[in-house]
């Protein structure tokens, strides 16, 4: 399975903020959408990603408080990333390494849109039940040994 075969299912609706605006829009459209990340672009460019944990730790960081902090202060400036062709084990072992939740796909410098663990996870399990429903079709219709020698 790849990356393409998650997005297909998942849709392509995609969030977006640049680096240079506030971090408390940022929260509040997060919040607003109940989404997890948005894609940080300048100038049509991937520049960073910014999730709920580096918004926590950006406020952290400034005593308790957003203040007039932007999202270029919190934001992830090396996300990691993937293509359409990545495939799930690969995306799997790349976000346990860095312990991402959410990754952007890129068809060169395109963004394509972003997939999150829950994703990928969704996908495992759903391909595993599809195993197990193809493997039950297949034990029910095979032949009994009884059946055979009649």
């Amino acid at each position: 399975m790849k990356v393409s075969d998650i997005l297909r299912v998942k849709g392509n609706t995609l969030y977006t903020v640049t680096p240079d605006e506030p971090l408390a829009e940022a929260a509040q459209v997060m919040a607003e959408k109940d989404i997890g990340s948005l894609v940080v672009m300048e100038l049509g460019d991937l520049v960073g990603m910014l999730t709920f944990r580096e918004v926590i730790q950006a406020i952290v960081r400034n005593g308790g408080s957003v203040g007039t902090l932007r999202v270029r202060s919190a934001m992830d400036d090396a996300p990691l990333t993937c293509t359409l062709e990545t495939e799930m084990d690969e995306v799997r072992r790349m976000m346990l390494d860095r312990h991402a939740r959410y990754m952007p796909v890129m068809d060169k410098r395109m963004l394509m849109g972003v997939i999150s663990f829950y994703d990928v996870a969704k996908a495992v399990v759903d391909s595993q039940n599809f195993e197990n429903q193809m493997l039950k079709a297949y034990i029910r219709d095979w032949p009994a040994e009884d059946d055979a020698k009649a």
